[in-house]
Order: C-alpha cells, then sequence, then structure tokens
C-alpha cells in the first residue's frame, strides 16, 4: 500500500499514527514533492467509485485562491483531473492507496473496515 501525504497536515499525522499502531505497512509518497499524475488521478478515482470532487482538498488555500468552489461545476472531469495533476495541494489527503482500493482522507471507520478486509500486516 501506498500513503500518500503532507508531513505538515495533521489529519495525515493520525493517519500515520493509526496505521502504525495497527502494525500496517505501507510505502510513504510526500504529496508535495511527488504529485499524483493525471493517470494514476483517474485510476484511483475509478476504484475509489466517489464524485472526482472528493479529491479536491476543498479547505486549503489553493483551492480557495483559485476559487474552485464556484468553478468545478462547470469543469469536464478531464478538465478536474488536469487541474488536481498541477499542484499536490490541491489533492485531499491522505491518499491510501492499495492493489485494488483508494481511500480519500482520514477516517478512522472507513479506514478500519477496509483494512480489516485484507489489511497488510508487518
Amino acid at each position: 500500500m501506498q500513503l500518500i501525504q503532507y508531513a505538515k497536515c495533521s489529519t495525515c499525522k493520525k493517519a500515520v499514527e493509526w496505521l502504525k499502531a495497527q502494525g500496517i505497512s505501507y510505502e510513504d509518497r510526500p504529496i508535495k514533492e511527488k504529485n499524483p499524475t493525471k493517470e494514476e488521478l483517474a485510476r484511483w478515482h475509478g476504484r475509489n467509485g466517489l464524485p472526482l470532487k472528493r479529491f479536491f482538498n476543498t479547505s486549503g488555500n489553493l483551492y480557495k485562491e483559485l476559487q474552485l468552489k464556484d468553478k468545478l461545476a462547470g469543469m469536464s472531469e478531464e478538465e478536474q483531473l488536469d487541474l488536481l495533476a498541477t499542484d499536490g495541494m490541491l489533492v485531499k489527503r491522505p491518499l491510501l492507496v492499495g492493489d485494488d482500493f483508494v481511500l480519500v482522507g482520514f477516517r478512522e471507520k472507513e479506514w478500519e473496515e477496509r483494512l480489516s478486509a485484507g489489511a497488510e500486516k508487518k
């Protein structure tokens, strides 16, 4: 599994602590230095089943500066993926990417349910 996160993000820190407490191994990927590509984002969106808007960091400064709250609805999925791929700070985090799933954001109950069904333990 791959954990895509921003080290200064408090939610990401909670996710890391939770994964360690559960003994779940993962590969760490800093989102700011290794922004997800358009292809990765499209693939993950397909595995996740959520609206693409859920992949946006709606509380981030860049999202607000670009006034995306008002613009996303008028953008095609292709345009949204292009935009997400430009800057890791636009992407909601953390992202936990497994072989057949993608979890967006950290919700302990959701992660526990998903990972207890086949977690990769150390």
